[in-house]
């Protein structure tokens, strides 16, 4: 039995779906559902459209960020419309409340993906699994189905970013900056320094971003450091994010002007991938891959890497 229940957000009719208390749903799930859906729509960030340049666009004296690879060359001048995109990167719990609402929980109670990737959230503050951390989905699936839901739930055209708008926000609105921080520089929170034995994440943070090593399990609470110029957290940092769009490494050679999507389909069927951002989020500072223009590939399988929803509308939604 569905209870619907109706409320505005910024003038636009919005529809709360909630599942009653019924078939093992309980009141306290129907609450937190709720309150889940309702911070997704407050905390979305209205980014007013324009043109910039997708891509690396090169140091002061000319010169490439990214000098490993030529994903994020050559930049290209496109235009994307306006939108809203998530204030913060998906936490466990908001991920757990996902899981519980569409009965995806226990498609992993007994998976290698339990101890690494979905599992309870716990309420303490110094777990890798804090309720309030970023969390790192088992694969490109879920990240889409979360945004999915979230659309389901308010009739609002939720989805994952694509490569264009993350990039157009991350740099706050098209900025020639290598990093998505309130000073558009890197000061990095060093307390995941190795010897790994002596990480201590009580430690309050310091900086304007964490960057480390995707084999280390320790975030920090999204939000723990300043936003971007537009109001947005860890768009540099804690962890690498997935974006809509199909993998091409030249891409830019051939991306339309007007809202570029990525190719309309993998480039290889037989391993599709798609575009990750925020590479500083996996610690990889070789050539520049901290910055924000690093864009790479990743299986649609794979797990590891958290995420952000837009919302594809021209007006605010908050």
């Amino acid at each position: 039995m569905l209870d619907v229940g109706r409320f505005k957000v910024g003038g636009i009719a919005i529809f709360s779906t909630a599942l009653v208390a019924c078939g093992g749903v309980t009141n306290g799930e129907e609450k937190s559902q709720s309150a889940i859906v309702q911070n997704a729509v407050s905390n979305q960030v209205f980014v007013e459209g324009g043109d910039f340049e997708l891509g690396d666009v090169g140091r002061p004296d000319g010169s490439p960020y990214i000098t490993l690879t030529d994903y994020a060359r050559p930049s290209v001048d496109v235009r994307v419309d306006s939108y809203s995109i998530s204030r913060y990167e998906t936490t466990w719990a908001e991920m757990e409340t996902y899981y519980k609402a569409t009965a995806r929980l226990s498609l992993y109670e007994n998976s290698s993906f339990k101890n690494r990737y979905v599992i309870t959230p716990s309420d303490d503050p110094l777990s890798p699994y804090f309720r309030d951390k970023p969390a790192r989905v088992p694969n490109y699936r879920e990240a889409e189905g979360y945004c999915a839901w979230l659309a389901d739930q308010t009739d609002l055209p939720f989805a994952l970013p694509t490569e264009a708008q993350w990039e157009y926000a991350a740099r706050s609105r098209g900025r020639n900056v290598p990093y998505a921080t309130n000073t558009g520089e890197e000061d990095n929170d060093t307390y995941l320094q190795r010897p790994k034995e002596y990480i201590d994440p009580s430690i309050p943070p310091s900086g304007n971003l964490l960057s480390h090593s995707s084999l280390v399990m320790e975030r920090r609470p999204v939000g723990s450091y300043p936003p971007n110029p537009i109001g947005l957290h860890d768009m540099s940092g804690n962890v690498a994010e997935w974006t809509q769009d199909w993998f091409q490494e030249d891409y830019y050679q051939h991306a339309p002007r007007n809202n570029p999507k990525g190719p309309s389909a993998p480039i290889d069927p037989d391993r599709p991938e798609k575009t990750v951002r925020d590479w500083s989020g996996h610690g990889d500072h070789v050539g520049g891959n901290a910055t924000v223009f690093a864009r790479s590939g990743v299986p649609v399988s794979v797990g590891g890497n958290g995420f952000r929803c837009v919302v594809n509308h021209p007006e605010p939604v908050n």
